[in-house]
């Protein structure tokens, strides 16, 4: 005979040395993704809960402005002299220093 039997591995047991490896990167994972994005989050959250009249703003579209107006969903921004949009709240993506647009 010229072909040789191939037989299939013993299957390992089922200890913790198997799931190593699995649990070591989950650990990382959570470490380095998970965990830092939800701390951003907490602080983007707690950052649009303190929005307040006269505070310098940047939107997500690059919109930057002194609010004049705060409700419970929307706020509005006055970006130039008599210039002023309505935003949702959720939109704001940086609060900006004081004195930042006299600046600009």
């Amino acid at each position: 005979m010229f072909i040789s039997n191939a037989y299939a591995a013993a299957t390992p047991g089922t200890d913790i040395m198997s799931f190593a490896p699995m649990l070591i990167i989950f650990v990382l994972f959570y470490f380095m993704l998970i965990r830092p994005q939800m701390k951003q989050a907490k602080e983007t959250k707690a950052i649009i809960a303190a929005l307040a009249i006269g505070d310098e703003v940047a939107t997500t579209g690059g919109v930057i402005g002194k609010i004049t107006k705060v409700s419970d969903n929307f706020i509005s921004i006055e970006i130039s002299a008599n210039t002023v949009v309505t935003v949702q709240k959720h939109a704001v993506q940086t609060l900006l220093p004081p004195g930042t647009l006299k600046s600009a």
